[in-house]
């Protein structure tokens, strides 16, 4: 039985290598413009929730036609467009009025979302990063009913990638 049971909608969006990969120096693995269109058009009008080091890497901030919470422990930290949230809890709390929210990353924010997480909106990338140093943690799929899977599509480099989302049991 599961500690965290969830009790209202709550979606994590990322982007995934076969290895689990999803950053490296505080970039995403790959960019993929069908990827970010796909999240621009989930996540419009919602809340998304980050990390500080997700935040500082977004070349434009805030996300546009969205609210931004930023989550870090630092209370001087000012995230310039955003609000601050001390914990993802917090960011919950402060998101509570949206229907579905979003956790947009890093590595830490989702370990935290994924026991609370009714939804999942993968990227799966078929390739590998060997410099990756942020990592998806590992998915229990007894936990989780595939309920979209698009056709492959390639990136420039030819590495296949499609969307993959996930509902909780």
């Amino acid at each position: 039985m599961r500690r965290d049971t969830p009790s209202k909608p709550l979606a994590i969006i990322v982007a995934v290598g076969r290895d689990n990969a999803i950053g490296r120096r505080n970039d995403l693995i790959r960019h993929l413009p069908g990827d970010l269109k796909r999240f621009r058009e989930l996540t419009t009008g919602h809340t998304v929730i980050m990390g500080r080091r997700t935040w500082e890497s977004l070349p434009n901030r805030p996300l546009p036609g969205r609210r931004n919470i930023v989550v870090s422990r630092n209370r001087s930290y000012i995230a310039e467009g955003a609000e601050r949230a001390d914990s993802l809890r917090e960011a919950l709390t402060m998101a509570s009025s949206d229907p579905m929210p979003y956790v947009i990353g890093g590595g830490i924010i989702y370990k935290e979302a994924i026991p609370l997480a009714t939804h999942l909106f993968l990227t799966t990338l078929d390739a590998d990063t060997p410099d990756a140093d942020t990592f998806f943690p590992p998915l229990d799929m007894n936990e989780w009913e595939e309920t979209f899977r698009s056709e492959a599509m390639q990136n420039k480099e030819g590495e296949e990638f499609r969307f993959v989302n996930l509902t909780r049991r």
